[in-house]
């Protein structure tokens, strides 16, 4: 599905009323294969979702992970995924992931529709907390705080996404189109099952997080993709958990999470992904 004619538009203005808002030049993408490599990025994270597909997640906290909303509802009917079968895999390299912690709550943002598609409205609202059965401790995946993305020329992103779905890729540097409302526009090289990879401030000290990839489209000259502002939708987000409202059904939370070393041997899963068809 392409993102609609009216989130186009309203990037065009963006970037028309925002001179010189993407002059970043845009880095390649490096696969995160090594133990050293992965240092510090350990809370992002592979969300599966049975056979389905994936998303990609990162830890807020050491039992919340962020990711986009759209990654809860099955694309064709709108009907919510079964918990059951959603799995937390941080930090997975080549079949093995630092921690795997199946998901026990989730909610997406109040507003979201899934049967709306694409829509400035769906893009703003398209976020998302999946609660882990047990915390992933902190010593092990380090959560990332999260603010306001206010004047950024360029992120940083790191997601799996179709054709590298078995290690992290992280794009050291991409542009910002410009910001409108809660709507952002970048040009970051994110495609199927990067929905939900973290849009990163890496500005000062540790890198912060400052959007989530929603959809996206890939054509000649380039990807644009499309995230939000989180500040607000947050804090939406902690309160509905809080009151157990529109909390997607749990499963049980007697797991306990599987800490591993990182490897480089594995068997890759060719499995669909939950990036918005471009």
């Amino acid at each position: 599905m392409r993102p609609s004619f009216q989130i186009f538009t309203l990037v065009l203005g963006l970037v028309l009323s925002v001179p010189g808002s993407a002059l970043a030049d845009d880095s390649g993408l490096d696969r995160l294969t090594r133990r050293e490599q992965l240092l510090g990025w350990e809370a992002v994270g592979r969300v599966d979702l049975g056979d389905r597909g994936f998303c990609t997640g990162t830890l807020i906290a050491t039992d919340l992970v962020l990711t986009a909303a759209h990654c809860l509802f099955d694309k064709k009917t709108g009907e919510p995924e079964p918990l059951a079968d959603m799995t937390f895999r941080a930090g997975l390299v080549d079949g093995t992931a630092i921690a795997e912690v199946p998901v026990a709550r989730a909610v997406a943002m109040p507003g979201y529709d899934p049967r709306a598609g694409v829509t400035i409205e769906n893009v703003q609202r398209d976020v998302a907390l999946l609660q882990l059965a047990q915390p992933i401790p902190a010593a092990v995946a380090a959560p990332f705080a999260v603010e306001a993305a206010k004047g950024l020329r360029e992120v940083s992103v790191v997601s799996y996404a179709r054709g590298r779905e078995d290690a992290l890729s992280w794009q050291r540097t991409c542009g910002v189109l410009g910001q409108q409302g809660r709507l952002i526009a970048f040009t970051c090289d994110v495609d199927f099952g990067s929905s939900g990879a973290p849009v990163f401030d890496r500005s000062a000290g540790r890198a912060r997080i400052v959007s989530i990839v929603s959809s996206g489209s890939r054509e000649a000259d380039g990807v644009t993709a499309f995230g939000m502002a989180l500040p607000e939708a947050l804090v939406e987000l902690k309160a509905a958990l809080r009151a157990d409202r529109g909390v997607l059904v749990p499963v049980a939370t007697d797991a306990t999470p599987t800490i591993r070393r990182i490897g480089t041997q594995g068997q890759s899963r060719d499995i669909g992904a939950r990036f918005v068809k471009p």
